[in-house]
């Protein structure tokens, strides 16, 4: 902390610091008074205030105020009754003059920042807050100076001399009003900030913006800023309409430029602002004022309950409190707390109103006269504290900071008279403090001020000029011994830690730094900081002048040899770095860097071609460098051992593109040449070349081919020497196609075909085949086989019968599928028939066998050509053909069998394919005619009526059996069939058959078979039918209202049929059109209804049976007229049902198991009307938003669908249904399994 000034003739100087409440405050005030015989004489006093060390560092030198200090008496060591006041600044120049009274200026340093509410400058009259100073905010700089008067009275001086006791402000003899907002001149020490935001005035709606800019050269990344109004307002948080914050950067002057905004102002925008810049530990600040400007109203009366209103109304209802009370009767270092518990803005003007209020002062009944509000004392002088007290016997005590001081040495307790006195003798700074005294229940406190005395510089640093590695040491003496100082450099303090390079030592009033082996870095300006003074000196650190004792040598090495390069260079304490070809080189496991005194060494331990180049050794700090070139040879070689194949042969598929690259190596890069037997292979060529690189070379062939086989020689010169090697190309393609493959066999839906292998294998065995086969017509081949065949036959399969076909053959190597063969000859796979089936004996007489069979049941694509019937006699083994030709009928006769001979019959079914298997019969045949009785087989649909209409056909097939041939005989009702009827017989079947049948046909027949005196009948039952005739007698019984009674009598001619039923139509007089009332009615009366009033009616009627309607129908003669009547109709009335009903659940849950991690569903059923609100719950708790579960509802069924349940859903589910009629629930009980695998 800067220490306040002394007199010139050393006398101490009197303290007014302000009485600061609990917490004694940091800053300190210095008054030096003249003496007694000079006291009416204006004199100057510097009085300096400052805050705690702390922000020292970082914060910037605040702007100083002015304060007028008013003394009358002089100060001496000891201070009998001396009750300075402080008085606040004059607002608007208006002050009282005192013009007997000395004055004097007062200088103080204020690092303080103005709450907005309190930013207005106070009234001349308003001393309060200048004798309450609230505690110290943190330090900015960019405080607006102000001046303030401190009043000193002289018991001495006349009354008149004096002026009222509480103080007022002044400005001094010859100060200007407009001075009080000048600034001094004073810059501060800004680390960040080089533009400062200015402050201003707007009116109310006015747009206004602050800038601040940060230089951002020594800033690896942007600062940090906050904006501030009062004390605590973040503004960040309160961007908006009306305010906005800005932030921007420059690139070319590298700038950061913040702004802050404020858009159409209101009146309490107005206050104090500040703006923080934070930099990693660098910090910056700067405040300023906002003026909102408004219409001056006619009369500015005080509201004071507005002047209490609180910032933020909360909904809940407090009680009124008197805040004029609190402010009266509270302590003035407690305003500035009760000012923002209450809400209060402007607290000056509430100051200045308490203050003409008339203070009622409480006589003290223990004191007669009371501490001073503060004292002064120098650092190691002594201070008198006296009380007077009112009642002599009274106990006194006395306390510092709140702890009972005892009679000691230091502090020494005095009675003199009433008069009570602690002498503090050798002050120190831990005596600096705040002391009371108490009597009885009284007590009146103090605040002790000690004060250090500055340390002055006596001797200067001096410049220092010097070189690398050289000892520095700077001096400096100070005017006290032990004192504290503080080393600085380029603005910076000096690290003087264990680990710094920096040293420092004091020895009385000496202090040195020192720095044992300087480096350019130490070049700077160096300062030493007291709190009397400061100095500096410019300290230069240069480089010594380099000496080059033994220069870099150019070097030829081996490939894999050792490489050293040495140089030496003076001085030898200076490192310095390799580069090779411009590229810095670091040490290694290969290589290792030394630096011995002069010696620089730079050893590779085995080289490679690589480590050829140019090296340079750069000492640091130095322009000069030295230089060498190393280069490495090598013998070439050919590495054959990267292509990684065996025997030095490469296999290559023909027609794709062989790269063959093989390494070299050899420095000076070798010459190649690549030959394919005597011929060498040129880098131009076309098709086949050979090129050489750095490190490779290559042999390029682009479209391989069977030719390019065989050995490649490779030869490589240089200097160093020659290598030569062989590489064995092998070219293999696929395979030559195979020879049209033969087709030996063939099937209903397969063949059998062999090839021979291909002629050229294509460098490769051949793996194996595949098979493709085609529709002749078809131009799309299908492969029949996935895996290779291995063998040179193969059978297709599953081709299509009857459809010729042919078929290739792929050869298959290591490489690929050859192309495909020629097409086989074409064949058409033919399978024969299936076996003919029933084969049976059909007749037999005494010298032939009739045999009869039915087709086979496969007959194939090749189709049928004819049977083949053979017999054989019994007990011979000898088939016999019994026809030379194919018969296609599946019946034959046997004939010029002998009498009574046994045979075998079989039957072979023949088509293009060959003979199908025979069908035998299972038994001998005897060749006998054999007498079997007739008996006739009646169809089904012939053992009833068989109807048909006049018109059609009549077609009847009746089979019967007999043998021999039996003779057939038609009769109807006992007589013979007319001729029209057709009758033809066969050996098994009669057929009758009429072309157009007529009713006349109708009857009953008779059919009979016999054979010799067997005999055999049927009856069969012919029914002819046809359309009805009309009804008869069609007439009206009744009319009445819109009804008509109709009576008929059947038809004459019911077409052979009976009547199934009558068709009633209508027709209107007027129009004449007929419309259907009624069909398929079967009585023969009825009644229409529903005829129209006034409408005159025909009707008539068809008759209908099974055929259809009559061709005609029987009308009415008459017509019926519908006559109106004179009716009422009475309309009935109905009640509304009510179908209201309070829910009723028709189906309960059901107790339901569940497995775990499968959805579960819960159903019931309820009926209500209106439809009622369904609620699901779990044990009682309502499921509501849950994605677990889905509730469904329709037509009164209730779902709860619960997703993939684990044993926690398990649990009492409950169905809740409401309406307005009531409520009913149902639950169920749900428990959830889990599966185990074991």
């Amino acid at each position: 902390m800067p220490e306040p000034t002394k007199k010139d003739d050393g006398q101490p100087e009197e303290n007014v610091a302000p009485v600061s409440g609990d917490a004694p405050s940091e800053n300190s005030v210095e008054i030096t008074p003249k003496e007694a015989k000079v006291a009416t004489k204006d004199t100057e006093v510097i009085v300096t205030v400052t805050e705690p060390e702390a922000a020292a560092a970082e914060a910037p030198q605040p702007q100083p105020i002015i304060i007028v200090v008013t003394e009358i008496e002089p100060v001496e060591g000891e201070v009998t009754d001396t009750r300075p006041i402080v008085t606040e600044p004059v607002e608007n120049g208006h002050n009282e003059p005192e013009p007997t009274r000395a004055e004097k200026l007062v200088e103080v340093t204020e690092v303080k920042e103005e709450e907005p509410s309190t930013s207005k400058v106070p009234d001349k009259d308003d001393d309060v807050t200048a004798s309450t100073p609230s505690p110290p905010p943190p330090a900015e700089n960019g405080s607006t100076p102000k001046k303030l008067s401190i009043d000193l009275p002289n018991d001495s001086d006349p009354e008149s001399t004096r002026g009222r006791k509480d103080s007022v402000w002044s400005l001094g003899d010859g100060q200007a009003p407009e001075d009080i907002d000048k600034q001094i001149d004073s810059p501060p020490l800004s680390t960040l900030l080089i533009e400062k935001p200015q402050g201003g005035s707007i009116t109310v709606g006015g747009d206004i913006s602050f800038v601040a800019k940060v230089e951002a050269k020594d800033l690896l990344r942007k600062p940090t800023i906050k904006w501030f109004k009062g004390k605590w307002m973040d503004l960040a948080s309160k961007t908006g309409k009306h305010l906005q914050l800005k932030e921007s950067f420059d690139r070319f002057s590298k700038i950061h430029t913040f702004e802050m905004h404020i858009i159409k102002a209101k009146e309490n925008y107005a206050g104090n602002y500040r703006c923080e810049v934070t930099y990693k530990d660098k910090f910056d600040s700067c405040s300023f004022d906002l003026e909102v400007k408004e219409i001056p109203e006619g009369s500015q009366s005080i509201d004071i309950r507005s002047a209490f209103k609180r910032r933020e109304h909360k909904p809940e209802e407090t009680p009124d409190v008197d805040v004029w009370d609190i402010l009266k009767n509270a302590r003035p270092d407690e305003y500035e707390k009760i000012a923002f518990t209450y809400g209060i803005t402007d607290l000056r003007g509430l100051l200045k109103r308490l203050k003409k209020t008339k203070k009622e002062e409480k006589k003290s009944e223990a004191f007669a006269k009371r501490l001073d509000p503060a004292y002064q004392a120098d650092k190691g002088g002594k201070i008198r504290l006296i009380v007077d007290l009112a009642d002599p016997t009274v106990e006194l005590k006395w306390y510092k900071n709140g702890q009972e001081i005892r009679p000691t040495p230091k502090y020494i307790f005095e009675h003199k008279g009433t008069q009570r006195i602690m002498v503090i003798n050798n002050c120190q700074m831990s005596d600096d403090a705040a002391y009371s005294v108490t009597a009885g229940e009284e007590k009146c406190t103090t605040e002790l001020f000690v004060k250090e005395l500055p340390v002055n510089i006596l001797k200067e640093l001096e410049p220092v000029k010097t070189t690398v590695n050289e000892r520095i040491e700077l001096e400096c003496e100070v005017s006290e011994e032990g004192a504290k100082v503080k080393w600085m450099k380029n603005g910076v303090e000096v690290p003087t830690g264990v680990r710094s390079r920096y040293r420092v030592k004091s020895e009385g009033t000496k202090h040195w730094l020192i720095i044992d082996d300087a480096s350019k870095d130490d070049t700077g300006t160096y300062s030493l900081m007291a709190t009397g003074g400061t100095s500096q000196a410019h300290v230069q650190v240069d480089l010594k002048p380099l000496k080059i004792l033994m220069d870099l040598q150019s070097a030829t090495v081996l490939l894999g040899q050792p490489l050293k390069l040495n140089c030496e260079i003076y001085p030898g304490n200076v490192p310095g770095r390799w580069y090779k070809n411009g590229q810095l080189v670091q040490p290694n496991d290969r290589i290792n860097i030394l630096h011995k005194t002069k010696n620089h060494n730079l050893d590779i331990e085995s080289c490679t071609i690589h480590d050829a180049g140019d090296y340079t050794f750069v000492p640091e700090g130095y322009t000069q460098s030295l230089s060498a070139k190393v280069h490495i040879i090598d013998p070439p070689r050919v590495h054959l051992e990267a292509l990684n194949v065996q025997d030095n042969t490469v296999t290559i598929v023909a027609g794709n593109k062989l790269r063959l690259e093989i390494p070299i190596s050899g420095e000076p890069a070798p010459r190649v040449v690549w030959m394919k037997g005597e011929r060498v292979i040129l880098d131009t060529g076309s098709r086949v070349r050979a090129e050489t690189f750095t490190d490779h070379t290559c042999l390029t062939i682009d479209v391989t081919e069977r030719e390019d086989t065989g050995n490649y020689k490779i030869v490589l010169q240089n200097e160093a020497g020659e290598d030569t090697a062989c590489v064995k190309v092998k070219v293999v393609d696929i395979p030559d196609p195979p020879e049209a493959p033969l087709v030996t066999d063939v099937g209903g839906d397969w063949c059998t075909m062999t090839w021979e292998p291909p002629r050229y294998d294509g460098g490769s065995p051949i793996l194996g085949y595949f098979i493709e086969r085609k529709k002749k017509q078809s131009s799309r081949w299908m492969r029949l086989n996935f895996d290779l065949c291995k063998e040179t036959t193969f059978e297709p399969k599953k081709m299509i019968e009857g459809v010729p076909y042919e078929v290739r053959i792929f050869a298959v190597n290591a490489i690929g599928v050859s192309k495909p063969s020629e097409p086989s000859k074409s064949f058409i796979p033919l399978a024969v028939t299936s076996e003919p089936t029933m084969l049976v004996v059909d007749d037999v007489t005494d010298n032939t066998v009739t045999m009869k069979w039915r087709p086979p049941d496969t007959i194939g694509a090749a189709g049928l050509d004819g049977y083949q019937i053979e017999y054989c006699i019994e007990g011979t083994d000898e088939w016999i053909p019994a026809n030379k030709e194919l018969t296609e009928k599946t019946r034959y006769t046997i004939t010029g069998l002998p009498v009574e001979a046994k045979i075998l019959v079989r039957v072979k079914a023949i088509n293009a394919a060959g003979a199908s298997a025979p069908r035998n019969t299972q038994h001998s045949i005897l060749v006998k005619e054999v007498i079997e009785p007739p008996k006739i087989r009646i169809p089904r649909h012939l053992k009833q009526t068989y109807i048909r209409k006049v018109g059609e056909v009549v077609n009847l097939v009746v089979p019967f059996v007999g043998k021999p041939r039996p003779k057939v005989n038609w009769l109807k009702e006992g007589q013979p069939v007319e001729q029209s009827i057709s009758i033809r017989n066969s050996d098994c079947d009669s057929i009758m058959f009429i072309r157009k049948a007529e009713r006349k046909h109708s009857g009953k027949y008779e059919l009979s078979v016999q054979v010799e005196n067997h005999i055999d009948t049927a009856m069969l039952d012919i029914q002819i039918v046809d359309l009805p005739g009309p009804p008869q007698a069609v007439k009206i019984e009744e009319v009445w209202g819109n009804n008509v009674a109709l009576d008929w009598s059947p038809p004459k001619d019911s077409g052979n049929a009976p009547i199934t039923g009558y068709t009633i139509q209508k027709a209107d007089k007027k129009t004449m059109e007929w419309y259907t009332c009624v069909e398929h009615y079967h009585r023969t009366c009825i009644t229409i209804s529903d005829l129209v009033v006034g409408n005159e009616y025909f009707f008539r009627i068809y008759s209908e049976n099974m055929v259809g309607l009559s061709e005609s129908a029987t009308a009415t003669k008459d017509s019926a007229l519908i006559v109106k009547e004179g009716l009422q109709l009475k309309n009935p009335q109905y009640n509304d049902r009510d179908f209201t009903e309070p829910p009723t659940f028709t189906q309960p849950l059901i107790n339901t198991f569940a497995i775990a991690g499968y959805n579960a569903t819960l159903n019931c059923s309820v009926r209500a009307n209106p439809r009622p609100k369904v609620i699901w719950m779990k044990n009682k708790i309502p499921i509501i938003d849950d994605p677990r579960y889905r509730m469904f509802s329709n037509q009164g069924v209730c779902t709860l669908e619960i997703r993939k349940p684990s044993p926690f859903d398990g649990g009492v589910y409950i169905c809740k249904a409401v309406n307005d009629l009531g409520e009913a629930q149902v639950d169920c009980k749900l428990e959830v399994k889990v599966i185990t695998q074991e």
